[in-house]
């Protein structure tokens, strides 16, 4: 093999890798494009839905313990109800019984 066809396979190998790299360079920057396209779609999309489902919660949150509170609240009338009654019941005895 001579020098000029040394030098001209060595000339065709850096063609391909040049034609390589290119490629490589081309697929590195879809794969940029679509990093960025993930993370706007993370910030824009995915965080807005997180919020609105986070501020759901606290709501339904709140409305439980509104809800506990006021069952709460009943049961101690309940109560007291009761124990009005027993008391009305002992003055009505009392009464029968004067």
């Amino acid at each position: 093999m001579t020098d000029s066809e040394k030098l001209d396979l060595i000339l065709s190998k850096m063609d391909q890798m040049e034609s390589r790299m290119d490629q490589m360079e081309a697929k590195m920057d879809r794969m940029e494009s679509d990093i960025r396209n993930i993370e706007l779609t993370i910030e824009n999309e995915i965080r807005a839905n997180i919020r609105q489902v986070a501020e759901g919660h606290l709501n339904l949150s709140k409305k439980l313990h509104e809800a506990l509170k006021a069952g709460a609240e009943n049961e101690m009338l309940s109560i007291r109800v009761n124990v009005l009654e027993s008391e009305m019941r002992r003055v009505k005895e009392h009464l029968q019984i004067a």
